[in-house]
């Protein structure tokens, strides 16, 4: 009778054990799960901020001016780097320099 009684001990703890073990392991599952759910909440939310704020930037910003059309020659080209060499060397003044390149830009 006292191996019976032993025995029956023993299962009741271990089953009262396993119980215990359960419901703490599904409270923290809760828990973790509460966490993680606020912690992608919280990202969801700045990311959301974040394109909101991206989007309103481009509408923001005015398109880039279309770029000039034909352009200017390759002599007109040669002639301002020419005049850009006078320049830097001290031959001409910034008023000569910019009359010239006005000549060649025709205007």
């Amino acid at each position: 009778m006292g191996l019976l009684r032993g025995m029956a001990r023993t299962a009741v703890v271990a089953g009262t054990a396993s119980a215990v073990s359960g419901r703490v392991q599904r409270r923290q599952a809760a828990k973790f799960a509460d966490k993680d759910a606020a912690t992608a909440a919280k990202q969801q939310q700045a990311y959301d901020q974040q394109m909101s704020q991206q989007q309103q930037a481009a509408y923001q910003q005015p398109a880039p001016p279309p770029p000039a059309a034909g352009g200017i020659s390759n002599e007109a080209i040669e002639q301002l780097k020419e005049l850009a060499a006078l320049k830097e060397q001290g031959i001409l003044t910034e008023q000569e320099f910019g009359a010239q390149k006005a000549k060649i830009l025709g205007g």
